[in-house]
């Protein structure tokens, strides 16, 4: 069978900093995200796709305050479900364009979206810390307007604005795991656990759903461990990750082992609502049993898989068990 990775996608590429967030543009983008995916799968890589979701679930929640006095307002939870649907047409609909140029005839892979539910613990402490966010960013004028007239929690997000941030529990389990699998197992590319995942808990009726916002990378790394996939790939906007970054001492990591993964997220090195979910996604991906987790960009997401790309020093940050050196010992 053919090695699995799974690769996480931000929303955020999916909309870039300078645009406005239209069709077009989506549409466009996943283009140029769907060709990364096919670089995978040209490398004999099954691939299952995870996409982040936080600049569509917001605008889509700034469009639903607009309508309130024409149509009811839909819980986050079922504003999280409508952009899962999106998006996983879009990437569908590009990784089938995608995939028909670079194999004519045959040779693409069927592709499936999956509506994903995810498992979250009732009591889990980011209930009551909101720290993920969603949505565009907002001068101080218009984020003390909406935090007033909504109740919603606006902090400072990346040097850019205010942005709304939500709840983001741990995922437990993914609830169409076995799905998946079979999925997998048939040889179909799979976009499953969008935006996270719908989070869910449950209860003596049945699954619940509940506001808030899984965080993608660790709702990937969740399906990779329960998967046993080989490489959780996470593709971001930058080629490797920095520590510490915006210093005069700023450097490239290639590669990072577990316990310099942990040391550098005890010390604050990431920030939350960026890397710092990367990395910690990372590590429990590793120290669950998988054997590679990669942080890069989309150009350099199949050559960080490629032993002889990474030994040219042509690769993003791994995150690994041992040594790079222990590793080639092996």
């Amino acid at each position: 069978m053919p090695r699995t990775a799974v690769v996480a996608l931000g929303g955020n590429a999916l909309v870039r900093p300078e645009q406005s967030g239209t069709h077009e543009e989506q549409a466009s983008n996943a283009r140029g995200m769907a060709s990364a995916v096919h670089r995978l799968c040209d490398c004999g890589w099954n691939v299952i796709l995870v996409h982040g979701n936080g600049p569509q679930v917001g605008n889509l929640e700034i469009q639903q305050d607009a309508a309130v006095d024409d149509v009811p307002r839909q819980p986050l939870f079922s504003v999280n479900a409508m952009t899962q649907g999106q998006l996983g047409s879009l990437l569908a609909l590009a990784l089938h364009e995608v995939g028909r140029a670079r194999h004519p005839g045959t040779g693409h892979p069927d592709i499936a979206a999956l509506v994903t539910h995810v498992v979250v613990d009732p009591d889990d402490p980011a209930f009551a810390r909101p720290t993920k966010p969603v949505g565009p960013f907002f001068g101080v004028d218009a984020a003390e307007r909406r935090a007033a007239r909504r109740g919603w929690t606006m902090v400072e997000d990346a040097g850019r604005g205010l942005r709304r941030v939500v709840a983001s529990p741990r995922p437990l389990r993914i609830v169409e795991a076995a799905a998946v699998r079979a999925l997998t197992g048939a040889g179909v590319l799979v976009i499953a656990a969008g935006g996270g995942g719908v989070p869910v808990v449950e209860t003596e009726q049945g699954f619940r759903q509940v506001d808030a916002v899984v965080d993608k990378d660790h709702a990937a790394q969740c399906l990779a461990s329960t998967l046993a996939a080989d490489a959780l790939v996470m593709v971001t906007g930058v080629r490797h990750v920095m520590l510490h970054y915006g210093t005069p001492h700023e450097r490239a990591a290639s590669s990072l082992t577990v316990a310099e993964a942990e040391g550098h997220l005890a010390a604050g090195q990431f920030a939350e609502g960026s890397m710092a979910p990367k990395v910690r996604a990372a590590v429990d991906f590793v120290r669950a049993g998988g054997h590679t987790a990669v942080i890069t960009s989309p150009e350099l997401a199949a050559a960080s898989l490629d032993p002889a790309q990474v030994a040219a020093g042509r690769a993003g940050t791994r995150v690994i068990a041992t040594s790079p050196e222990e590793e080639a010992a092996r």
